[in-house]
């Protein structure tokens, strides 16, 4: 595509001009981050998100796709302000400037997202993420410590799902604030209670699933604490990370021993064994039973047998007579229906050599071949004769507009020493040497005086 600004050279259509500004635009604003406000907002059933972002120097009309959409964490509505990432595009078919939108998060957010990948990156260095290091997580686990408040329904979640899994599975909560300012230290004070209860409980904790609800980042972000993150790694009991929805990751996420997208799924997660234990004693409990019934009807199934074989001889003899009865039956049709089937494919046979005469088939062939030839000798007379006449049109188009036959009516052409044509006399100067064409032969001459139409 040549440079939009090198095409005030030439006439273009308004569609080619806008896809040269779409390119423009899309290859040198590819990836920009705009703050500004949220302005009518549209939600079309297509899954998509129209809107304006504005401010108080401009606005820009904003697209973002429901792939995109469903990833954010939060709705947006009008008045919200907010951080969109995209790639600034041309909507060819009106010629409308866009922002395509591929990640959107409201203003504030971008400081504790930039907060969180520094203490990501630094706690990866050290090598608090190391699979190596993990712990394995015991199964089944005999004694589950759950570490949320008292108060969220990721606790009822948990409690319900390990109940309903593996009932006998004991369950025991150490309660912690899950958000706020203080909650980092009031989760690692959770900690620190469970392996004071070990101390002396005669079935100790052996497993810790941490869990809280979604929320935004903000909701999140005690999880998100470089004390905890290391009270984490150093814990000698393995821990079950089980904080927000799928799409939220935490530090304490990359620390634990095992992430789990939800709290039910760390509850799954947690009573997988007892829960495959049960389906696998139900499964044996099925199959027991099935083999049973099994042996018994098999039995069953010979007992019959045996009694149908307890017959009188007069009855057994009359079998016997039925049954060379049949037989004789049998054979007799068998017969009659093989005489017939052979009568019918005789009769197919001598049908088919009438049919196949070779010389009928020839004679058939030679007619063909006779009306092909005269087809084909008609349709290249016919294709010869268009194609003189349209040669014949070409070559008279072609005397029409040749340049020689402007040079036959008395008409030359003058160029320059580079050969190009000479259109006015602004094009040469006095002394120049100039070529003459005419119909038939050139020659050449020095130019004289140079009178400039006014």
């Amino acid at each position: 595509m040549n440079d939009i600004l090198d095409q005030n050279k030439e006439i273009i259509s308004v569609g080619e001009l806008n896809r040269s500004a779409k390119a423009i635009l899309e290859s040198n604003f590819s990836s920009v981050s705009v703050l500004g406000e949220i302005s009518n907002l549209a939600q079309p059933s297509s899954g998509h998100i129209y809107f304006t972002l504005k401010d108080p120097e401009g606005s820009i009309r904003c697209a973002m796709f429901k792939n995109q959409k469903m990833r954010m964490n939060f709705s947006p509505k009008d008045g919200d302000q907010c951080v969109l990432k995209g790639q600034v595009s041309l909507y060819a078919a009106r010629g409308d400037y866009q922002l395509i939108v591929r990640h959107m998060q409201p203003a504030g957010v971008g400081n504790l997202m930039q907060q969180f990948e520094e203490l990501k990156q630094k706690l990866d260095k050290e090598g608090l993420f190391d699979p190596l290091r993990k712990q394995d997580i015991p199964f089944p686990p005999k004694h589950i410590g759950v570490i949320t408040s008292a108060s969220t329904a990721a606790l009822q979640d948990v409690i319900s799902t390990i109940k309903r899994r593996a009932p006998a599975s004991e369950v025991t909560l150490s309660p912690a604030m899950v958000q706020g300012d203080t909650a980092p230290r009031s989760i690692i004070k959770a900690l620190d209670l469970i392996l004071l209860f070990n101390e002396t409980a005669p079935n100790p904790i052996d497993t810790v699933v941490m869990t809280r609800g979604g929320g935004s980042i903000e909701d999140l972000w005690a999880f998100n604490n470089e004390d905890l993150a290391r009270e984490i790694y150093d814990f000698p009991l393995p821990i079950i990370s089980g904080v927000g929805h799928e799409i939220d990751f935490t530090i304490a996420d990359f620390v634990a021993d095992m992430r789990a997208p939800t709290p039910t799924a760390a509850a799954e997660l947690v009573t997988e064994f007892q829960f495959q234990l049960n389906d696998r004693l139900r499964e044996i409990k099925i199959g027991l039973i099935n083999g049973f019934e099994d042996v018994i009807q098999t039995n069953k199934q010979r007992l019959d047998l045996l009694e149908s074989n307890l017959k009188s001889p007069q009855v057994i003899l009359n079998e016997q007579k039925q049954k060379l009865h049949n037989i004789e039956l049998r054979l007799k049709q068998s017969l009659e229906k093989s005489f017939l089937s052979s009568n019918q494919r005789l009769a197919l046979l001598n049908q088919s050599l009438t049919e196949k005469n070779p010389f009928k088939i020839i004679r058939n062939l030679l007619k063909d071949v006779e009306a092909l030839s005269k087809e084909m000798i008609k349709s290249f007379s016919y294709l010869v004769t268009n194609k003189s006449k349209l040669l014949e049109k070409i070559n008279s188009n072609l005397n029409a507009f040749s340049p020689l036959a402007v040079l036959d009516r008395g008409y030359a052409i003058v160029q320059n020493s580079t050969g190009q044509a000479i259109k006015n006399s602004q094009e040469i100067k006095s002394g120049e040497l100039v070529t003459t064409r005419l119909s038939s032969g050139s020659f050449e001459s020095k130019i004289g005086v140079i009178k400039h139409e006014k």
